[in-house]
């Protein structure tokens, strides 16, 4: 698909709106620290809720309704809720330690790992941090997909100009050869090095067609 199409079929809407769209780009997580730095946990995995709603600006009470509507999404990549021994080892590993004491006693925890607060920056709507990063993902996706396209439109761009070479160029040099005796011998060597010409790109697309196929 070209970029400038991919470009006008994904917008920010689409990614508020599609599950699949969602998850296709759910990997890439790098794109939070480039827009604002993200604090994590002493285990370098986790953030609370809190810290979810200080990165993206809004309150903790918004984060928890968001995470009630989507709560199953959200556990797929990497919300967790917390109880029991789990959440005491939790808290003794973690908290205990970012806090400077050990936090008063509570039944539960929720804790998302960096995928699952990429998830909420594409769910959240009125944060203008989730809108930036999400802008962000999507230029970082056209800018791949750009890269992907590109051998493609090559590939094509080789077919086309080996076509023209074996069907009017060579031709041409074999006629002009035909009538001409002065320079023969150049019009020869100029028809030759086309040919060579011809036969590298007919050999780099089979190279390519191999190479695709061996990726399948």
């Amino acid at each position: 698909m070209p970029a400038d199409r991919y470009q006008c079929m994904i917008d920010e809407t689409v990614l508020l709106e599609s599950v699949t769209l969602r998850t296709s780009v759910l990997d890439r997580t790098e794109v939070l620290d480039r827009v604002k730095a993200l604090s994590l946990l002493p285990d370098g995995l986790h953030v609370t809720t809190a810290m979810v709603a200080t990165y993206f600006g809004v309150t903790t009470e918004a984060v928890r309704q968001l995470t009630r509507r989507h709560r199953e999404e959200l556990s797929a990549n990497g919300m967790a809720v917390l109880r029991g021994a789990d959440l005491r080892q939790f808290e003794s590993d973690n908290l205990s330690l970012s806090l400077g004491s050990y936090p008063q006693a509570r039944r539960s925890l929720t804790v998302y790992s960096r995928r699952a607060v990429l998830n909420i920056a594409m769910l959240l709507r009125d944060s203008e941090v989730a809108r930036q990063v999400r802008t962000y993902l999507l230029d970082v996706e056209q800018a791949v997909r750009a890269r992907l396209d590109g051998p493609a439109l090559d590939d094509r761009i080789d077919q086309r100009i080996a076509h023209v070479l074996g069907k009017t160029v060579v031709p041409m040099f074999n006629a002009l050869i035909e009538t001409s005796g002065e320079h023969q011998r150049e019009l020869v060597a100029m028809r030759d090095g086309v040919w060579r010409i011809e036969q590298r790109l007919r050999t780099h697309h089979a190279r390519l067609r191999r190479l695709e196929g061996a990726k399948r």
